[in-house]
This record gives C-alpha cells, sequence and structure tokens, in this order.
C-alpha cells in the first residue's frame, strides 16, 4: 500500500474531481440534448494521446485553463463554468480571485459569451461569494457542512481540524 504524505489533501483532491466529473457528466447530457455542445477539454490530442487541457484566451494573448465551456451550434462559447472545491477558507481569495480574473477577461474577447458559473463547494466566505458576485458570476453552492453529512454516510468523519492529520489519516482509509 502507497503512504499518502498529506491524507487531508488527498480526500480533498479526490472530492474535487469526483466532484467535476459528475458535473461533466451531468452537463454533458442535459446541454447535448438541447443542441449546445459541452466542452471540458481541448478537441486537440498531444503527443501523449491524452487530449490537451481547455484553454481561452483574452484579447491579449493570456491563456486561461477554464474547466469547461458551453458553445452553441456554431462552436461560439456562451457559458463559462467553474467548479472549485476547497475545505479551508484561507484559500477563497486565491481560487475566488482567479474566477474574477479569468472569467471577464474571456468574455470581453468572446461577445457571444452570456454566463459565467462557479459552481463551488466547500468553506467560501461570505466575502470571497460578494466579490465573485460584483464580476457577474452566478454561484452554486454546496456548504462544507453538506459534504461532512454525505461523507459521513461512508463513515468518513470529514469536519475535522485543519491541524489534525491524524483523523485525516485514519478517515482517508475508508476512500
Amino acid at each position: 500500500m502507497v503512504e499518502i504524505q498529506n491524507p487531508g489533501s488527498a480526500l480533498g483532491e479526490a472530492i474535487g474531481s469526483e466532484m467535476e466529473k459528475a458535473l461533466n457528466v451531468f452537463l454533458t447530457n442535459l446541454v447535448e440534448s438541447r443542441g449546445y455542445h459541452f466542452l471540458s477539454k481541448s478537441p486537440i490530442i498531444n503527443k501523449t494521446g491524452n487530449q490537451k487541457k481547455l484553454l481561452m484566451y483574452d484579447k491579449f494573448g493570456t491563456a486561461y485553463n477554464i474547466d469547461s465551456v458551453i458553445a452553441n451550434e456554431s462552436m461560439q462559447p456562451i457559458i463559462l463554468i467553474e467548479s472549485k472545491y476547497i475545505r479551508y477558507k484561507k484559500h477563497n481569495r486565491d481560487k475566488g480571485s482567479w474566477i474574477c480574473t479569468a472569467h471577464p477577461a474571456i468574455r470581453r474577447r468572446y461577445q457571444s459569451i452570456r454566463s459565467s458559473i462557479a459552481i463551488l463547494a466547500g468553506n467560501w466566505s461570505s466575502s470571497s461569494l460578494a466579490m465573485m458576485r460584483s464580476f457577474e458570476i452566478n454561484i452554486f453552492l454546496i456548504p462544507f457542512k453538506r459534504i461532512c453529512e454525505l461523507m459521513r454516510k461512508y463513515g468518513i468523519v470529514f469536519d475535522w481540524d485543519e491541524k489534525d492529520r491524524i483523523t485525516a489519516k485514519r478517515h482517508c482509509k475508508n476512500i
């Protein structure tokens, strides 16, 4: 068995990854049934045979790695989507500021974009949420308390203190 260096971080990454996968499946079915296109990766294949990240550029050529985009029948972007999970509020500003920088910059380049959406899970502060809303980011929030309730159903206690590596390590074995 591989020794996980930071079990709390590993569990958080797993939650974020699974959240993004579930959202992609849901949105693909929803969007494509209505005649639109859902993109979460570049259509370009890299040298190793994997799809490249979905990069969108602003007017100045700055690239932004966007989680997903809904495009119309002409493949023009109409909705930008980010999904972010954070456990600790100390990461609010970094993640929120990135969305507030990237989405408006891309929206200025593509006049076809009608909305920016952030699907946020975890501990998001009211000031970070207010900041994103001030940049016209539409927010769907999954509170940390709800995540803890869901994890508990699987025998995982998830609301440990930030420095509590023992509880994190014990419950990381359940995944």
